[in-house]
């Protein structure tokens, strides 16, 4: 007699570089391509849908992605998370995996997301970092770009560093936003200089991490006066950021699921229901 179903809830690590991003999409290989078949074999169960906290794009890396998937009720988790490793790494690691409470979804229960981004700002590139870094020549000022970036923080529409995704039953998808953190430090390495760029808000707008520290970069290159990060954002117009940085350097770091959705007392359709891409 098959458990009754529960939910179990994976904390997963990738690296992106192979894939074509991280949903399931046919004829190319992704992260749950590979994985959600995986878990069907180990727990000998059809037909799952697990549901990811965040989609990532091509390339684009995740230390904290979590899933929630319905298994039956008796299946170990230690095992299955075991052989998942075994099955699927060393580019996907299963970190964990528990049982959650009833109703938890991976992505309607997040109430925030944090990425880095790390820039290999060196005249010359480091082959063993080529995978996860930008590599920039041009010397950084870091200050320069923290002082634009604190511009971001609050609740803003970022029309101006999103990809605007389509109508959704007529409604329009809101572009607003919480960032509570964004900040760049350098990182000690003792082979370089690695540039840093951390930020976490309530959900992200497609390309939006990627679009601010393209338009960040720019500023610590001198190209863009960091004084005018405000009325780019204020412009809601893409036009006027700058260029969207590369994937490579982009890692989904964690996931949070403490207090309340920003947007709980809003409709998905208002609140923006392609949160979290990058």
């Amino acid at each position: 007699m098959t458990a009754a179903p529960a939910i179990a809830r994976l904390v997963v690590a990738y690296d992106g570089t192979e894939f074509r991003g991280v949903a399931e999409s046919t004829g190319v290989r992704t992260v749950m391509g590979e994985l959600r078949p995986a878990i069907e074999r180990v727990t000998r169960t059809g037909g799952l849908e697990p549901v990811l906290a965040g989609r990532t794009d091509a390339g684009v890396h995740a230390w904290g992605q979590v899933i929630s998937v319905s298994l039956p009720g008796d299946v170990d988790l230690d095992r299955l998370a075991h052989s998942l490793n075994r099955m699927c790494g060393p580019e996907i690691a299963i970190r964990s995996a528990e049982w959650a409470d009833p109703g938890f979804d991976a992505r309607f229960s997040a109430t925030s997301r944090s990425y880095r981004y790390d820039v290999w700002n060196e005249p010359v590139a480091h082959p063993a970092r080529a995978r996860t870094t930008w590599h920039v020549v041009e010397t950084l000022d870091v200050a320069a770009m923290n002082g634009a970036a604190s511009a971001v923080l609050g609740e803003h529409d970022f029309s101006s560093f999103c990809r605007r995704p389509k109508p959704m039953a007529g409604a329009e998808p809101s572009m607003t936003r919480i960032v509570t953190e964004a900040r760049w430090s350098e990182v000690p390495t003792g082979e370089g200089r690695l540039v840093r760029f951390e930020i976490s808000a309530s959900s992200f707008c497609h390309q939006m991490v990627r679009s601010l520290v393209g338009t960040l970069v720019d500023v610590g290159r001198g190209r863009i006066d960091r004084h005018s990060m405000a009325d780019v954002l204020a412009a809601r117009d893409r036009n006027r950021a700058g260029p969207v940085a590369p994937p490579t350097g982009l890692t989904l770091w964690a996931v949070g699921y403490d207090g309340v959705r920003w947007d709980a007392d809003r409709p998905r359709s208002a609140a923006g229901e392609s949160d979290a891409l990058s």
